[in-house]
């Protein structure tokens, strides 16, 4: 388009492009155009620069077409330019689309001007610069003039391009260089235009912005910068212009203007909140302020520099010159971070960057004078990405290396370094070899996929010191640093070996105690057994070594990167427990026998101490530093300051008891803490060691000793090592195991216990549940508004509530809560939980000035008024003291009356025109209010009239209620009710009613002329209307409205809010005085916002997700229609528009999660207005105030911009700027929703990872950049856009890295983390500012919180049983289990959700989770594990709730269950774990460790014990020796190991999980529903289900740490109505439930066939409990599958598995097409897994060959033989089985398709040979039909065995070409398992009730709110009122 001429090609058709180009045949793409406007949207990446111009085309359509085209053409035009071979991804299609559009639009807009081109665009520039930019100067908003610059600037741009410059008129010239200097003051801005002249936004009149803005821009005194000359000279030649520090610092160092800009308003705004605090409003910033932020960001850097020893770079030479000198610091500090990408997760890192830029500025500052002209002046940076390429990439690619070394989360974490491992390189002074700039041949560079030259680090050194250095070194595998995350189960000893160490030593000490017969106390008084007892301090001392030789073994690829101090310490740990462990059992052998002269002469030395033995004088010394360890204990403030101080002798004192570390130090409470938690554990501990000792060991002694004793011959099998020489070990082993490892698991029990009652008692002081239905809230409700003025108004103490006049008090605090009650009821009726009644009954009048009593809303007051005529009516006696008495006694029924009655005559004296008319009113109130003040009112009036009187007055009020345009019609009407009421009170009611008339001498007139006169228009006013319903509703409601609202959610909402005013909240301080916080939602493709077309499609039962909802929440769409109506929405595109809506929030949607979180914006604007508002603004009412006027108009900008300098809201859709360019429809609706959510809040922002493609050197390489963007009139506006060093998602795990990204566009002071499946109430957000006030309150001695957890609501728990059971409990681990970890026990962390981080320790600590691949998969955890190690302090707070949604399918839960197994195999592997477990004190680790990893391990073990008593009694029984035992008569007696067993049923059955769950409830909603619920629970098979998650937990937890394979796993959160297939549920759960369920159902058949057992009913339990246990592990998925067992989907799914199993696999096939493909990926861990792992999985597949050995004996065919040839033949039956199928399988593949007929004899041949062999086996040999099926049990076991094992051997299998064989076997044994759990299925699914009652089962929580679920499975429509309603 650029032409020197100017001219335009041939009219109608654009101008061929400059250059030549070739275009092929494109097929015309059709885009969904929105307002013609979507092209400026989709443009490929490469293109990005054409968007403003295509959207100024957009822009200017309307007032001029051909210019828009003109712009259009010129964007094409430089698209082709960019990319004349449309090379770049989607340029092509993007450049056809355009071109279609250009040609359309060429003809149209061509005839609507007679000017040329050029001259009708000049005319049009100028038009629009006079009206837009020159005139809107003054009088349009900063962003206006924004986007009007930029549309000024595009013009120009166009221009230019269609004519030479010459051509361009002055004016127009003149016009564009003016728009040129404007575009730096108009920008796109974030909160702060800062540039802005003009109209400015009230948030830039602050006095604290203000402040802040002045104190940066003090440049005056800094050394001048100037560009780099090209000449080469070293004078200046043109200086930089610096408009504050930040803008001097970015010169320097060259840090990007996105970012500069970004800290610069992040800056401003901490500088402003915090100085707000410390003083008076000013201009002025306090020293005090910059003192504070600077000590916050800088303590984790000033800990560094004392922790490596080195010197801090904060230096301040000049004192008046202090707080310029601090501001640069934290400026640079936050640009550093805000550039520093992936870097941001390594704290000590930024540390070092920090801490030599930050000695560049001193120097700069106080020693840069040029050596010739003796001037202070600076060279620029020579571009704005120095900092990024120069610093930040370098170790960005490291990260990237290290990443691609994981293999994507399969390599084996000690093969690469972490984030962890690289900061911690950075915890060592080794570090500084870096050097500044940084050293590219240093260590930490060198990686052992490279090669390092010259060319890879020409720029290795950092900008102004013009130095370069190449080398060539060969870079070798890094080793771990500190640490090695092994896969081994021995990580759990390791990190918390002392507990192991107790339980291990107590266990030993028991059992001798119960061995010597004398008891507990009785063996300390026996030296012998005393003397046995302790022995336990040498098995202390092999357990020590085994710990310190892990502690070497586990660390070996870390070794060498330890200090030689670190190295020097293991040895001699090493050598020193190997030393112990001999001289300790030395000495106590010794001590037993004679001991030899030396140790004579020593002990006859030591006097009266040499009665005691050398081993006690060992154990002493051994025992030393545990007793000074114990004594430090308790001395907590000692042991902090020991530990982290960096004096040298100290820290010499301090190396041998715990390695030296950076995090970790002085992790201890306070004495009353730790008293606290110290009491629980010793309670605990003693009940547990007591329960054990009594009933798990002591009873077993004597059946032990008994059996070790017998003489056993009769074996069932050959016996390898006879038990008589063994004194029956084996049989010993096989019962005491299971007994052992129920005692190590039995703790988890008790913590359960102790936990729940513990938790219920903090709860209780807490005061949670004092308010827990609507009737507790009616008693207590007079107190609310009292309440309420004590935690939400500031300046009002509780204190002074007393010291003022009680009505005006009562008055003012009715007021305000009035404004907040009002609000949250309105929020609740938008939600539409509530219908417009309960509305109406719910609301507080605003105002009370106009009745003399307090105004309390209707649903107090129902049914006052009917009772008290009630009581007037039938009330005889002549003195009326009696009948007020009885109503004053009622003070509702008193403020009902008078304000009825009060009202009443306030709206008839107002309506009445004639002022006679009012008279007569006026005659009739004063003789009411006489009467009653002189006590004769029942003498003067007839109460027998005022029932009539009542339906009068209820009749008129109705035609008030009646809308607006209606009133004029029914005047008439109202008139003649008007006329009776006023009847009825003169003849049927006063008794001398006739006497008005004549004594005001109107009697003269006609009756029916009086009260013709009224004005109707008088209740259309919006506040006399809620009068006129308020007075129908006291007198109309004459129920007590117990039921109000009736929506559960609504009740639950009221009745927590009301309760949460009495409870320990602190004070709310003034929204200007607030700390100010950001809330950060991550977000990836989870569903916005349903679509009409998403919510009408049918699923295969008929069934929408609209009809579902419809019939899930009926009485809410009831109310969602009764909104409609009230809207008058007409249009079907409006209605659509609002289901979407209604339907999103109740989905999981961003949509809902935004809406929640953007009540927070509203509750501060709503406290801004009730703080700076008066009284009568207060008493008018919130929702009545007119901000139109100007006064208030100022007062509500004022409070937006108060809310918006306190609250930002932040969602990283990561993927945002892909769905705007994606022609998926899905995604595209997604970014549709996204910028709907931007353009409708104006405080929301979104920030995403932009892809761009740009060309360098010739070739297009992808770029990445960190975008914020914000709403716009109608697209997204970029705010900030920050270039990084490559793509962050690539590193870490994928939700940190998204949340790592955005977090430097967030603000505040404070953090809140909310997931995309939460939401948030109206009441809640309000109490913000009292949550964020526990930051600055003192916890736990002086320490400030730096994670506040909130609890949640769970709001999916009413979908099905199985969401409810979900819902219960997740809402107990909320709860009360939260609730325990923080108080008393002081181990809570951060579980993700909403909690609240102290930003600023956070974002100088690594973040607020951590991020390193498949380690970290629970990112949320770790970040609290940070925040502890860190020294940062953990609290939790129920006064506030947050809503959440979890998953309600069985699959969901299983994914979600699975997902946190898989999170806790890792953290057990993890240095977070190893350090909180060894440097917590004792009792602190013991609630860390059952609260984290050991809840998961115990389940493990609680699923292994199963194993381990059922193996033991199989062995028993096989080999015989159980009958041996059952002989003896003793043995029978002994119930012991049944007693023991009893406790692991309890862990199987859920049952640990129920009683927190059961607590909660009963503490919040009583404890009689708290039964109630648990016995429905147990009706619904909650038992089953929490069985089968056992099962998911110990599967997935024990298979991570052998194996590994963890990964994010996507639950859906979706709605689950759907019936899942066979084949889903098979391919989920083969592995982890079918398998072992089959297994252990197995093992129950051969030891009930082959044993024969106690049969006592305690031991039946036992065994009930495992059967339990293996049915629900086989059929729970089944039982809560919706239509699980309809016999026609049965059917389907029958055919659906078998199509699976059969369909061949390869690449590309998904696991969900072919069982060979789904296969593949389920045993794909064992491929990445270790040797360790593989070793482990096959000497564990060897328990399955113990059926084969012991049944094959007890065959009929063998005889009573016991030889070894019995075992070798079955051996040889077996393979000869297998070559069989070989055979078979391979002559179907060979001859099965040319050669049938030979194929066929080849099976008639194996056919009668078969048939030859079983007859022969039959007659010959002695074969049974029971050996048949003992045959089967035998040797299925031993095949699944070997399948195993080749599975673990596959590399071998595959070279030697039998892995197909493999694959075909274990093929075979699918079908059989798939079978035997299919034909259960199958048989129930013949019977329609079983489907009936399964579907009762399952949604029973629908049933009971009276839904029809059958319908809907069944996919019926019911054609109830409702449906026609729509």
């Amino acid at each position: 388009m650029a032409s020197t001429s100017g001219t335009k090609g041939p009219h109608g058709v654009p101008r061929p492009p400059s250059r030549r180009f070739t275009r092929s045949a494109t097929k015309v793409v059709e885009l969904p155009n929105e307002e013609g406007g979507v092209d400026s949207e989709i443009v490929p990446s490469s293109l990005a620069v054409i968007v403003p111009i295509l959207r100024a085309a957009m822009e200017v359509e309307e007032e001029n077409p051909r210019v828009a085209y003109l712009c259009r053409f010129h964007a094409f035009e430089k698209a082709h330019n960019m990319d004349p071979t449309s090379s770049g991804r989607g340029v092509r299609q993007f450049k056809t689309y355009l071109l279609h559009r250009l040609e359309k639009e060429g003809e149209i807009t061509e005839s609507m001007t007679n000017k040329s081109d050029a001259r009708e665009l000049q005319t049009y520039y100028q038009y629009f610069y006079e009206t837009r930019i020159r005139d809107g100067e003054n009088t349009q908003k900063p962003e206006e003039m924004a986007k009007n610059v930029q549309i000024a600037t595009v013009l120009y741009e166009v221009l230019k391009a269609m004519v030479p410059a010459q051509s361009i008129e002055e004016k127009t010239r003149r016009y564009s260089a003016d728009v040129e200097s404007k575009r730096g003051e108009y920008e796109h801005y974030n909160i702060l235009p800062l540039y802005a002249v003009g109209v400015k936004p009230a948030i830039m009149d602050f006095p604290e912005i203000q402040a802040a803005l002045n104190a940066l821009r003090r440049v005056d005194h800094l050394p001048p910068i100037h560009d780099v000359p090209r000449d080469g000279s070293t004078h200046p030649t043109h200086y930089k212009k610096v408009n504050d520090i930040l803008d001097w610092i970015s010169y320097i160092f060259g840090f990007q203007k996105g970012n500069v800009a970004n800290q610069r308003e992040h800056l401003i705004l901490l500088l402003a909140n915090m100085n707000i605090r410390n003083k008076a409003a000013s201009e002025e910033l306090d020293d005090e302020t910059v003192d504070k932020l600077a000590a916050k960001i800088f303590k984790n850097y000033e800990s560094w520099c004392h922790y490596v020893r080195c010197k801090s770079n904060l230096r301040y030479p000049d004192e008046h010159d202090r707080q310029r000198s601090q501001l640069i610091y934290i400026a640079l500090y936050l640009l550093i971070w805000g550039e520093a990408a992936n870097i941001r997760f390594m704290p000590e890192c930024l540390c070092y960057i920090f801490h030599h830029m930050c000695r560049d500025v001193y120097g700069i500052l106080h020693g840069n004078v040029d050596a010739v002209s003796g001037e202070m002046f600076l060279k620029a940076a020579e571009s704005d990405e120095l900092f990024l390429r120069e610093v930040i990439t370098p170790i960005y690619e490291v990260l990237a290396k290290e990443a691609k070394r994981n293999n994507k989360g399969k390599a084996s974490h000690s093969n690469w370094r972490n984030y962890d491992d690289l900061n911690e390189y950075f915890w060592s002074d080794r570090c500084f070899k870096l050097g500044w700039p940084m050293n590219r041949d240093a260590d930490f560079f060198r990686h052992s996929d490279e090669i390092q030259t010259a060319h890879h680090v020409c720029h290795s050194v950092f900008y102004f010191t013009g130095r370069s250095q190449a080398s060539s070194v060969s870079g070798k595998k890094k080793p771990k640093t500190n640490f090695v995350e092994v896969r081994t189960f021995l990580h759990l000893y390791r990190s918390f070996d002392r507990m192991w160490i107790f339980f291990i030593l107590a266990l030993q000490a028991m059992i001798i105690i119960a061995w010597s017969t004398l008891g507990p106390v009785g063996v300390f008084l026996d030296t012998d057994a005393f003397r046995n007892v302790m022995s336990i301090f040498i098995t202390y001392a092999i357990l020590n070594f085994l710990q310190v030789s892990l502690d070497i073994i586990l660390t070996l690829s870390a070794l060498k990167n330890m200090k030689f101090t670190q190295l020097l310490r293991y040895f001699l740990k090493f050598v020193a427990a190997a030393v112990w462990v001999v001289v300790l059992p030395v000495s106590y052998s010794n001590s037993v026998q004679n001991p030899p002269e030396l140790i004579r002469f020593f002990t006859s030395w030591a006097g009266h101490w040499g009665d005691q033995s050398l081993y006690t004088y060992m154990v002493l010394l051994y025992m030393l530093p545990n007793i000074v360890a114990v004594l430090l204990f308790f001395l907590p403030p000692l042991r902090r300051k020991l530990e982290r101080s960096n004096m040298r002798l100290i820290t010499l004192l301090m190396w041998w008891a715990q390695p030296k570390l950076y995090v970790g130090r002085g992790m201890h409470e306070n004495m009353f803490s730790l008293l606290k938690y110290t009491l629980f554990w010793i309670m605990l501990l003693l009940s547990k060691l007591a329960f054990s000792y009594y009933v798990e060991i002591n009873p077993l002694v004597e059946p032990t000793k008994l059996i070790m004793g017998m003489s056993i011959d009769n074996y069932q099998w050959y016996e390898f090592f006879p038990e008589n020489e063994t004194h029956n070990i084996f049989i010993v082993i096989a019962i005491w195991a299971p007994i052992v490892l129920v005692y190590f698991m039995d703790t988890q029990i008790w913590y359960a216990i102790y936990a729940t009652l513990f938790g219920g008692i903090v709860g209780a002081f807490s005061h949670l549940g004092e308010i827990r239905t609507l009737g507790m809230l009616r008693s207590r409700f007079e107190s609310v508004p009292q309440a309420f003025s004590g935690c939400f108004l500031p300046g009002r103490s509780r204190k002074t509530i007393h010291e003022e006049v009680d009505e005006t008090y009562g008055r003012r605090n009715i007021a305000y809560f009035s404004q907040v009650w009002n609000e949250f009821i309105n929020s609740m009726r938008e939600e539409d939980l509530i219908s417009n009644r309960d509305r109406d009954l719910l609301l507080v009048p605003y105002s009370s000035s106009d009745v003399s009593v307090i105004q309390w809303p209707p649903f107090l007051l129902a049914s006052k008024i009917p009772i008290a005529l009630d009581m007037a009516k039938d009330y005889k006696k002549e003195d009326d003291s009696e009948l007020f008495k009885k109503i004053m006694n009622d003070s509702y029924m008193y403020s009902a009356v008078v304000e009825c009655y009060e009202t009443l005559k306030d709206i008839i004296y107002n309506l009445l025109q004639d002022e006679e008319d009012k008279m007569i009113v006026n005659h009739i109130c004063d003789k009411v209010e006489w009467s009653i003040q002189e006590h004769t009112f029942v003498k003067e009036f007839k109460m027998s009239g005022l029932p009539s009187l009542s339906e009068k007055l209820e009749k008129f009020l109705t035609l008030l209620r009646a809308e607006d345009d209606k009133l004029e019609t029914l005047k008439p009407q109202i008139v003649n009710v008007l006329q009776d009421i006023v009847e009825i009170i003169l003849q049927d009611v006063m008794l001398d009613g006739h006497l008005v008339m004549e004594n005001l001498r109107l009697n003269t007139r006609e009756r029916g002329q009086r009260f013709v006169n009224i004005d109707t228009y008088f209740t259309v006013n919006k506040s006399v209307k809620e009068k006129v319903i308020r007075l129908h509703l006291l007198l109309t409601v004459k129920e007590s409205a117990i039921n109000v609202p009736q929506n559960l959610d609504a009740r639950r909402r009221i009745t927590f809010f009301a309760n949460s005013l009495f409870m320990n909240m602190p004070k709310a301080p003034k929204v200007r005085n607030m700390l100010s916080f950001s809330v950060l939602t991550p977000y990836y493709k989870e569903d916005v916002r349903y679509s009409i077309e998403e919510l009408n499609k049918e699923n295969e039962d008929g069934i929408s997700i609209l009809f579902y909802l419809r019939k899930i929440y009926p009485d809410e769409w009831r109310n969602f229609h009764e909104r409609l109506n009230d809207l008058k929405v007409e249009s079907d595109e409006d209605k659509n528009d609002f289901k979407t809506q209604w339907a999103s929030y109740r989905g999981q949607t961003l949509f809902r999660t935004v809406r929640g979180m953007m009540y927070y914006r509203e509750a501060l604007i709503l406290q801004c207005f009730l703080e700076y508002a008066g009284d009568n603004a207060i008493f008018s009412g919130f929702r009545t105030t007119d901000f139109q006027d100007k006064d208030k108009k100022g007062l509500f900008e004022y409070a937006q911009a108060l809310a918006d300098l306190k609250f930002t809201y932040v969602v990283s859709c990561q993927v945002y700027g892909a769905q705007k360019k994606s022609k998926n429809p899905k995604e595209r609706s997604s970014y549709t929703n996204i910028l709907g959510l931007m353009l409708e809040n104006s405080a929301l922002r979104v920030a995403y990872i932009d892809e761009v493609e740009e060309a360098k050197e010739g070739k297009s390489q992808k770029v990445y950049y960190s975008v914020l963007v914000k709403g716009g009139e109608k697209y997204d506006e970029e705010v900030y856009r920050i270039k990084l060093p490559g793509l962050p998602v690539e590193i870490g795990e994928g939700k940190p890295e998204n949340q790592n990204h955005a977090i430097i566009f967030t603000r505040g002071e404070a953090l809140q983390t909310i997931d995309m499946n939460q939401d948030n109430y109206y009441e809640e957000a309000f109490k913000m500012r009292n949550v964020l006030e526990e930051f600055r309150k003192d916890h736990s001695g002086r320490r400030r919180p730096t994670i506040l957890g909130l609890r949640e609501h769970i709001f999916t728990g009413s979908v099905s049983s199985l969401a409810w059971f979900m819902s219960n409990q997740e809402t107990s681990f909320v709860t009360i289990g939260q609730r325990i970890l923080a108080n008393p026990l002081r181990v809570r962390f951060h579980y993700g959700h909403p909690d609240i981080f102290d930003r600023i320790f956070h974002l100088t600590r690594g973040g607020i989770s951590k991020a390193s691949k498949v380690i970290n998969l629970s990112e949320d955890i770790f970040s609290g594990f940070n925040s502890t190690l860190r020294n940062g302090f953990i609290t939790h707070h129920e006064y506030i709730q947050v809503g959440k949604g979890r998953d309600v399918g069985m699959n969901q839960i299983s994914l979600f269950e699975a997902k946190v197994a898989n999170g806790n195999g890792e953290q057990t592997l993890s240095r977070d774990v190893y350090r909180l477990g060894r440097r917590f004190d004792f009792f602190r680790m013991l609630s860390f460790y059952f609260t984290t990893v050991g809840f998961y391990f115990s389940s493990m073990i609680t699923v292994l014990t199963v194993y381990v008593f059922l193996y033991g009694r199989v062995y028993m029984v096989l080999s015989g020796v159980e009958k041996e035992i059952l002989q003896s008569p003793i043995m029978q007696q002994s119930k012991a190991l049944e007693q023991a067993l009893a406790t692991q049923s309890v862990v199987q059955l859920g049952l640990l999980l129920v009683l927190p769950m059961v607590m909660e409830i009963g503490l919040e909603k009583g404890f009689r529903t708290a039964l109630g619920d648990f016995i429905i629970m147990q009706l619904q098979l909650a038992s089953v289900f929490f069985t089968f998650q056992l099962g998911t937990k110990a599967h997935y937890y024990g298979r991570t740490l052998l194996h590994g394979g963890s990964k994010y796993r996507p639950t859906g959160r979706g709605f689950v109505v759907f019936h899942a297939k066979f084949a889903d549920n098979y391919r989920m759960y083969s592995r982890s439930h079918f398998v072992k369920g089959l297994e252990i159902l197995i093992l129950l058949i051969v030891y009930e066939v082959y044993g024969s057992s106690y049969r006592t009913s305690l031991y039946l339990f036992i065994t009930f409990s495992m059967w339990f246990l293996a049915i629900s592990w086989l059929f729970a998925p089944f039982l809560f599958n919706p239509s699980g067992f309809d016999w026609q989907k049965t059917v389907d799914d029958w055919t659906d598995w078998k199509r699976w199993m059969g369909n061949r696999g390869g690449i590309g096939i998904s696991s969900d097409k072919s069982w060979e493909s789904w296969w593949d990926e389920e045993n794909e861990h064992l491929k990445y897994s270790n040797i360790r792992g593989k070793l482990l999985e096959i000497i564990l597949a060897f328990r399955f060959f113990i059926y084969q050995y012991g049944i094959v004996y007890h065959l009929d065919i063998a005889h009573h033989s016991r030889t070894l040839w019995v075992y070798g033949l079955s051996w040889a039956v077996l393979v000869i089985v297998l070559i069989v199928l070989k055979m078979v399988s391979m002559g179907r593949r060979r001859f099965g398709t040319d050669f049938q007929l030979m194929f066929r004899i080849l099976k008639a041949l194996l056919f009668l040979g078969f048939v030859s062999v079983m007859t022969v086996l039959f007659v010959v040999c002695g074969l049974t039909i029971s050996d048949l099926f003992a045959a089967v049990l035998a040797f299925m076991p031993s095949g699944w065995a070997l399948i195993l094992i080749a599975q673990a051997c596959r590399g071998c299998l595959k070279g030697a070409r039998l892995w197909d064989s493999v694959k075909e076997l274990s093929r075979a044994y699918e079908y059989v398992m798939g079978l035997l759990i299919f034909m259960p299925i199958a048989t129930l699914s013949w019977f329609p009730f079983v489907s009936e009652f399964q579907t009762r089962l399952l949604f029973n929580q629908a049933f009971s709110r009276g839904l029809q679920i059958s319908m809907i499975l069944a996919g019926k429509r019911d054609t109830d009122k409702n449906d026609k309603v729509e």
